[in-house]
């Protein structure tokens, strides 16, 4: 019972951490520009847009 106890306790103390760093996507962030300005995806960098 006390090995019981003691496995429950350690996998409610770890679970919660193991969920968070395999939910962490720093690499998808979203990125806007400012009025007039477009997204330029192969530079990742804001440009003049020439539409506006």
């Amino acid at each position: 019972m006390r090995l019981a106890l003691t496995l429950g306790a350690l996998m409610a103390l770890t679970a919660p951490s193991l969920v968070l760093a395999s939910g962490c996507e720093h690499d998808k962030q979203v990125m806007t520009c400012a009025e007039g300005m477009k997204l330029d995806t192969s530079s990742g960098t804001c440009v003049p847009d020439a539409t506006a």
